[in-house]
């Protein structure tokens, strides 16, 4: 794969095979003597533009050498070695969801979305059909969503789902839309394409919000969108321009600085996800537990085919909403506040916020990056003072 140099011109650059080598080099330009790897953000509305607009900046809504770094490094993730990928990074995971939407559909048209996905799909499923256009829905597990493709546009699929963590096989959902003539895009967030690579198991579009475990810190606002170049991308394109949902560069700068530790987080978190699960797996209190990589998890068969990695959220059930509520309040190394994937472990009772079809008492446990010894101790303390 090639990539542009601080000039904009592209370069060539040895691919290499490895997670942990990739994320490292992903996007940095070619090194140029007194230079720094990986270039500041650059600020700037506008460039300096005599003649004719030929070159690559022009204007700030457009853009910017901050990004076209950290894009180029997505799409070395995303879709290693392959020269047809085009990524377009925006101001947070909704508007890059709402970008592949709203540029590709039209009044009259049909998308399916999974039922049990994203909390903010209600709200969306509202703005699509003020519009005009058809919205069904299915769940993720089981390949529910395959009853409901007939004359669909578009398939939008979030697997593992979020909080369930059900599983879908991507592959034979993406062969049955495409036999019908729709579009698929894979909502990768929880996965992250060290997890997964939607575009490799056929999907048009690997979307994510690069807010949670892609930068992992929790303090990025960030989305994208990753596709093949064409038609489809270019009408993303044009969406980002027309409503303006870029990053900031400073947010972009931040975002590839962090992407350089992902290999390390996803390990650590992944393996820590998962003894945290098998030791829940043993405390009678806990009921419903999830995690994909946990062998006789509902998911685990479908999830060990196309997934690399599981991701480091885990869900279980607790008796009562107060029974979870003590259990948060007892927590001591795992923060309770929304979203997921940071370096710090958070969890939350989901139910508070509505919108999702779970029990009062479930929770949305995000592992981080502590020690693995620590944290199950943590939890199975808390577990143990929540029930007193």
């Amino acid at each position: 794969m090639s990539g542009p140099a601080a000039d904009g011109r592209d370069t060539p650059r040895p691919e290499s095979t490895g997670d942990g080598t990739r994320v490292v080099r992903a996007g940095l330009p070619e090194p140029v003597k007194y230079e720094p790897t990986l270039p500041g953000p650059v600020f700037a509305a506008h460039f300096h533009l005599p003649g004719e607009p030929t070159g690559p900046y022009t204007y700030g809504r457009d853009e910017n050498p901050t990004w076209t770094h950290l894009e180029r490094a997505l799409g070395e993730l995303e879709a290693p070695g392959q020269e047809d990928v085009e990524t377009l990074a925006f101001a947070s995971g909704m508007a890059a969801i709402s970008s592949v939407l709203f540029s590709l559909l039209r009044s009259g048209d049909t998308v399916v979305l999974p039922g049990d996905g994203y909390q903010v799909f209600p709200l969306v499923r509202a703005q699509l059909e003020a519009y005009g256009i058809e919205v069904r829905t299915a769940p993720t597990a089981g390949d529910a969503q395959l009853d409901a493709l007939e004359g669909a546009r578009l398939l939008w699929i979030e697997s593992p789902s979020n909080p369930g963590l059900d599983v879908c096989d991507i592959r034979r959902l993406v062969e049955a839309a495409h036999a019908r003539g729709a579009l698929v895009a894979v909502d990768n967030t929880l996965a992250t394409p060290l997890g997964q690579r939607p575009l490799e198991l056929g999907a048009d579009f690997s979307v994510a919000s690069g807010t949670k475990q892609l930068t992992g810190h929790g303090d990025v606002l960030l989305g994208y969108v990753s596709g093949r170049t064409g038609e489809a991308m270019t009408a993303v394109r044009r969406w980002r321009k027309i409503v303006g949902a870029i990053p900031g560069p400073m947010e972009a700068w931040l975002a590839h600085r962090s992407i350089a530790t992902l290999h390390l987080r996803v390990e650590r978190q992944s393996a820590t996800a998962l003894a945290v699960a098998e030791a829940l797996r043993a405390c009678p209190e806990v009921s419903g537990l999830r995690y994909p990589g946990l062998p006789g998890d509902p998911s685990y068969q479908v999830a060990s085919r196309q997934m690399r990695r599981y991701g480091c959220v885990v869900s279980f059930t607790l008796p009562t909403r107060a029974r979870a509520e003590r259990f948060l309040a007892e927590l001591r190394l795992v923060d309770d506040a929304t979203s997921f994937g940071g370096v710090r472990s958070t969890a939350e009772r989901r139910g508070r916020w509505g919108g999702d079809a779970v029990p009062e008492g479930f929770i949305r446990l995000s592992v981080g990056a502590e020690d693995p010894e620590d944290l199950v101790a943590d939890v199975l303390r808390a577990l143990k003072e929540s029930a007193r």
